[in-house]
């Protein structure tokens, strides 16, 4: 199959041949249908993380059909429409067995050392990204990685709930856990901050800010449910937001990016009694500092980890609210291209113009081997 593979940083992909390894008893192949492209992927692409010598086959937010399962697997079967998650879980630990599968610690979802690899090129093992690997024409995941769908869901769109969206909404409803009428401030307006926008709107908050450094991104967001949008290129975001507010600050302020300063503006932002959550994936070694004056009486800081997600109940249900017209993921698709041109869309992402750019596959056979994985 062809395949993006990451062969070191601060160079392009390359589109490869890989071959896909034979299907475990508790594995599903699925045939890559859509994958979106995610900031984290450019953070290993720009260096910016770092993944020591691997050659990988990059990409984590995918959506496909299923051609082949394992013989134990009970979850999906062959034709079934899913959502790959790197949120694979095993289901036993105490975090799983909590309520809290995304946190859980040994998920479980890869194969054990000394096993053979899921993805290989001429005898060498290549490194699946997240355990899924995306931005390749097939998938070979744990069953525990994926959830099967409505099949009235363009792939576009069911992509992005592998990651930025699953990530937005739940820090709104589940990590935050925003109520009625509450004010929340969005720092950041990619597909992670415009996802956290709608589910402070679905939650009822009375008043959604929106910021960022681009006037098209915040029209957007006022367009998804942000009833302000302020540009921090014209300087003093936080006293924007503060006056917007007759200087009370918000509840709920967000961070979507990963960048410090952005933190900082997050917690500054903060009325009494409100709530900082940090949803962006910062660079290992950074830091944040901030004079403790600028901290409001009893305000929390917290981060959120993939939307304190439960991936199996909550894609569903979101995909649900798509489906009934109350939750809108269609503008969030920016650009469909080709596998050839993912270069292009990092090339993109560096400027912050988009929100969510898709890679589409086009349709294959949709039964492969359980024994090869390959396509018929």
């Amino acid at each position: 199959m062809r395949a993006a593979v990451f062969r070191g940083p601060h160079r392009p992909l390359t589109i490869e041949q890989v071959e896909v390894g034979h299907l475990g008893d508790d594995e599903v192949l699925v045939a890559t249908r859509a994958s979106g492209v995610c900031h984290s992927d450019l953070h290993f692409i720009d260096g910016h993380m770092s993944a020591g010598s691997a050659v990988m086959v990059m990409g984590h937010e995918g959506a496909g059909v299923v051609q082949a399962v394992g013989g134990r697997v009970t979850a999906v079967g062959p034709g079934d429409h899913v959502v790959a998650c790197l949120s694979g879980f095993c289901g036993r630990c105490p975090q799983c067995l909590g309520g809290h599968p995304n946190l859980c610690r040994k998920p479980r979802v890869s194969r054990p050392r000394g096993a053979e690899a899921r993805l290989s090129q001429d005898g060498e093992p290549l490194v699946q990204f997240a355990n899924l690997s995306t931005f390749a024409e097939q998938m070979l995941v744990h069953e525990n990685s994926v959830v099967a769908v409505d099949p009235a869901v363009p792939f576009a769109v069911a992509a992005l709930l592998g990651c930025g969206v699953l990530t937005g909404m739940g820090a709104a409803l589940r990590t935050a856990r925003v109520r009625a009428g509450q004010t929340v401030a969005v720092f950041g307006c990619g597909g992670v901050g415009l996802a956290i926008v709608q589910g402070a709107r679905l939650a009822g908050a009375g008043r959604i800010i929106a910021v960022d450094l681009v006037d098209a991104k915040l029209e957007l967001a006022r367009r998804l449910g942000a009833t302000d949008g302020v540009n921090g290129a014209d300087g003093g975001a936080v006293e924007q937001v503060r006056g917007l507010t007759a200087g009370h600050g918000v509840d709920h302020a967000f961070e979507a990016v990963g960048i410090p300063t952005l933190m900082r503006q997050a917690i500054e932002v903060l009325g009494v009694r409100g709530t900082a959550t940090i949803c962006g994936v910062w660079s290992p070694g950074s830091t944040l500092e901030l004079p403790l004056d600028a901290i409001h009486p009893e305000c929390r800081i917290q981060t959120s980890r993939m939307g304190s997600n439960r991936f199996k109940i909550d894609i569903p249900v979101y995909l649900g609210l798509y489906l009934q017209g109350r939750l809108d993921l269609d503008e969030l698709v920016s650009a469909r291209i080709s596998l050839d041109e993912v270069n292009d869309a990092f090339t993109t992402m560096r400027t912050g113009e988009l929100a969510r750019t898709v890679i589409e596959f086009p349709a294959s056979g949709e039964h492969g081997s359980a024994e090869t994985g390959e396509v018929d």
